[in-house]
């Protein structure tokens, strides 16, 4: 049976975190300057927009989240047993396979692309559809190498390497913050968006390259081939399958987004920068958690009970740890979003007035964000249990309420109110969050009939809000005494910085001791 070990859970996802902390920082220069160059209500920023959701179903059905749910816990048990030989053939098996169906798709894909711009909702022949097209048939190459660089990242999370897997992503948005930087101040908003579709792709191969030399390593003895024969590699297809329906269904639903977005000028664009920031705590502690805590789950070894109370304990420390970043997260966007928007994107052709409509969607976002950062940590649960089908039933009910309420905030509600379109973009960001409160009370009640439960604390709770909520209240006070900062980024060091150790101090006093400390340890092993 394998013990608990909750300090090298907190070590796997302080390496996740750092790792996706330097991707995410990365990504909002890249978005800066998409912001700065493309604009916010600009045709050629919308057709960005949706020219890389359609190419990016790749990635989000052959990607990181299936293979983490499928491939990983296969793997990393043949590991855990000591089967090395057989780990290499389902590791070579699963690349073989993602290659040849990527390959297939990525074909199809750039032959279709006007049927699916069609669909979007780009019917109507004009400059904007073009563009869309061309960017898609460009950008959908890339997209399939994101999916090999998915495969490395299975590979590495399984052997504990979560740092590169993680951070590696940096190169892709350097490919393109380097190439906008270099055409930015001379191209059209047209010529940027293609740039940067081409940036996108270079950037994909590099990301790959760098991961090869110690993913081979690491396998050692890697056998390539469609090893369909053998079980491990019918169990991963087994559990392939849920996952990949769930992912699609969760696809359908962002191009259900897209086309609701469509109709209001600039809300595709929109839409996509304020999804991105939102995303920023859901990936930077979500994902840090349950992506190292997946490894750790699957390999638990010993009877069905020991095996439960092995997983409680893992799960309890797991959403302690991310309920204490999230709750700030959601207050921040909520009472600071001005701030943390104009930081990120207020610049060049995205205007003040830009920021106070993404603020609006950004505090629209911040109702779902526990649910789904948590809702992370309880799907890699039942994945680590070889389950993948109960969490795909609850994510198509989630996609159903969200189709329906985002349709009826973003198209009728603001009718009704007498609002501008624009706030429907806000309204499907808030339906998305009511729609995850529903997921996660449905994972949470299936999983504690199946393994237990133990509550993370309404004390701990109710003490995180208050501390939240005060270091919000200090931060507004800074605001009021120090009005008239014009620079967004001098204005979010002046506020956020202070509201986040405010936070800190109250939460937790002894936390910033722990993290120098951790920082330092962490340091001295990879120098």
């Amino acid at each position: 049976m394998s013990n608990l070990k909750p300090e090298r859970g907190r070590s796997a996802a302080f390496l996740v975190a750092s790792g996706i902390f330097l991707s995410k920082i990365s990504g909002m220069v890249r978005e800066f300057l998409f912001a700065r160059y493309l604009g916010g209500h600009s045709d050629a920023a919308d057709a960005w927009r949706v020219a890389f959701r359609i190419p990016n179903f790749l990635q989000t059905l052959f990607g990181e989240g299936v293979l983490s749910a499928s491939f990983i816990p296969v793997y990393a048990g043949l590991l855990a047993r000591g089967e090395k030989e057989e780990a290499g053939r389902v590791a070579g098996a699963v690349l073989a396979i993602l290659a040849l169906l990527t390959s297939v798709l990525t074909l199809i894909g750039m032959a279709a692309t006007p049927l699916m711009v069609d669909l979007i909702g780009y019917s109507s022949p004009g400059p904007k559809r073009d563009l869309t097209i061309t960017l898609v048939r460009i950008l959908f190459p890339g997209a399939g190498l994101l999916v090999m660089s998915a495969w490395c990242l299975g590979i590495l999370n399984s052997h504990r390497r979560f740092f590169l897997s993680y951070s590696v992503s940096v190169l892709w948005n350097f490919s393109i913050i380097g190439a906008m930087l270099r055409f930015g101040l001379r191209a059209s908003e047209s010529h940027m968006a293609f740039v940067a579709a081409w940036a996108s792709v270079a950037g994909s191969a590099i990301q790959i390259v760098a991961q090869l030399p110690l993913v081979l390593h690491l396998v050692g003895n890697l056998s390539i081939g469609l090893w369909t024969q053998l079980e491990s590699v019918r169990t991963v297809i087994r559990n392939f399958g849920p996952v990949f329906l769930s992912r699609g269904v969760i696809q359908i639903s962002a191009y259900i987004d897209s086309i609701l977005a469509v109709p209001i000028q600039g809300g595709p664009a929109m839409f996509g920068y304020i999804v991105n920031i939102s995303g920023l705590p859901t990936s930077l502690f979500g994902m840090a958690v349950s992506a190292s805590e997946l490894p750790e789950m699957s390999s638990a070894l010993g009877t069905g009970s020991e095996v439960a109370a092995y997983l409680r304990k893992r799960l309890a420390n797991g959403l302690r740890r991310i309920t204490f970043f999230v709750v700030p997260s959601v207050v921040a966007f909520a009472a600071l979003g001005d701030v943390v928007v104009a930081a990120v994107l207020q610049s060049g052709r995205f205007k003040p007035e830009d920021t106070i409509w993404g603020w609006r969607i950004l505090a629209g976002s911040s109702i779902g964000l526990l649910a789904s950062t948590q809702g992370r940590l309880y799907s890699s649960t039942f994945y680590a249990l070889k389950d993948t089908r109960t969490p795909l039933r609850f994510a198509v009910i989630r996609i159903a309420l969200t189709t329906v309420m985002g349709y009826f905030s973003a198209r009728s509600l603001p009718q009704m109110l007498g609002l501008t379109p624009m706030w429907g973009i806000a309204g499907l960001t808030a339906s998305a969050g009511i729609s995850g409160w529903v997921e996660f009370a449905l994972l949470r009640r299936s999983l504690a009939s199946r393994i237990g439960m133990e509550p993370v604390g309404i004390k701990y709770l109710v003490r995180l809000w208050i501390c939240a909520l005060i270091a919000a209240a200090a931060a507004w006070g800074i605001r009021l005494a120090l009005p008239g900062i014009a620079e967004p980024r001098i204005r979010a060091v002046i506020v956020l910085i202070p509201y986040g150790l405010v936070y800190l101090l109250l939460a937790d006093p002894g936390m910033l001791v722990r993290l120098r400390n951790r920082i330092a340890v962490t340091l001295r092993r990879n120098a």
